[in-house]
């Protein structure tokens, strides 16, 4: 009786592990762009691989969740790459944190649960010592000779879910800068005047500029501002500037998670912060002086359009004044 209570329990616990990995997978989906940008950060990726390298490890939580969660090749492969798997995300976390601290969101679950990454590693020793006792003492299950049929099937899932919830979009950059819009001048006097924490420069209203206005607690304006971030790393000539709206004091919360300080910011509140940003944010506008040219949202901005825009005619990128 008690060894059969012991399997029931030990089964339980097997697909409660696998549904971790499943919500973990699902989590990133949406916005997926935070996790896609990692890759560009750590270098194993650029701005057109990334979204592939990002689907391709969700399908593998998927993958990895789908088997535990029916019990399937535990001893023979699952459980195998399954602390594998933890064992380098528990190692790339640890670089995180001496190379830059235990600030912000980890990302284990994209937004949907903010955890930083010291307790992303308790939760990954949580989950190793797991897999280490399912692999001693549990045989897992078997269907038979549809075993092997039905991991297929899952890994074929897997494999297709990320882009069937959230495909790659390669053309959502294309020709944005050459469509037609209705250009509008910014009031910038109205930043000028009324901004706090940092005084904008006066230059703003001179040449081209992308500025940004973001929310402090909104969830997009973070992805946004992680994205710029990383632009900006890559190219620093790039002249981004933030415009933040919030309370003084959820500064720190959001430069944790995004670590956007390389880009100038000031803050703005109320009425003069809807007045030149509107009510959906992020707003980011590209502006050539003082005149909106184009009005995009975060998700289209390419850094080689973006770099084309300011560079002027004729003039050899890297060179713009």
């Amino acid at each position: 009786m008690l060894k059969k209570i012991t399997k029931i329990l030990l089964i339980i616990l097997c697909s409660l592990t696998g549904l971790v990995f499943i919500y973990s997978g699902y989590s990133k989906i949406y916005p997926i762009e935070p996790f896609e940008y990692t890759f560009v950060d750590i270098g194993i990726g650029n701005w057109r691989t990334a979204p592939f390298i990002a689907r391709f490890l969700i399908s593998l939580e998927f993958f990895i969740g789908l088997m535990l969660f029916f019990n399937l090749y535990l001893k023979k492969f699952t459980l195998k790459i399954t602390i594998i798997t933890l064992l380098i995300f528990t190692l790339y976390l640890i670089v995180i944190i001496f190379s830059e601290g235990n600030n912000g969101n980890c990302g284990c679950f994209g937004t949907a649960i903010v955890m930083t990454p010291l307790q992303a590693i308790i939760k990954n020793l949580i989950m190793l010592a797991v897999c280490i006792l399912l692999f001693v003492f549990h045989e897992g299950y078997s269907f038979g000779k549809f075993t092997l049929w039905l991991s297929v099937l899952f890994l074929l899932t897997a494999l297709v879910m990320p882009h069937i919830l959230n495909y790659v979009d390669l053309n959502y950059s294309q020709a944005y800068l050459n469509k037609p819009e209705n250009r509008f001048k910014l009031n910038l006097d109205s930043l000028y005047n009324n901004a706090t924490v940092n005084i904008p420069p006066k230059t703003l209203s001179e040449g081209k500029h992308i500025i940004a206005f973001m929310s402090l607690s909104c969830k997009h304006c973070r992805v946004a501002a992680k994205k710029m971030r990383l632009m900006k790393e890559k190219n620093p000539d790039l002249s981004f500037y933030f415009v933040l709206n919030g309370e003084p004091e959820k500064l720190k919360s959001f430069y944790d998670d995004t670590k956007s300080q390389n880009i100038a910011f000031c803050q703005l509140n109320g009425k003069n912060f809807v007045y030149l940003a509107g009510v959906n944010l992020p707003t980011i506008y590209l502006i050539n002086n003082s005149e909106v040219e184009h009005w995009v949202n975060y998700t289209e901005l390419d850094q080689s359009e973006i770099e084309k825009w300011l560079t002027p005619p004729g003039l050899p990128k890297g060179e713009e004044k």
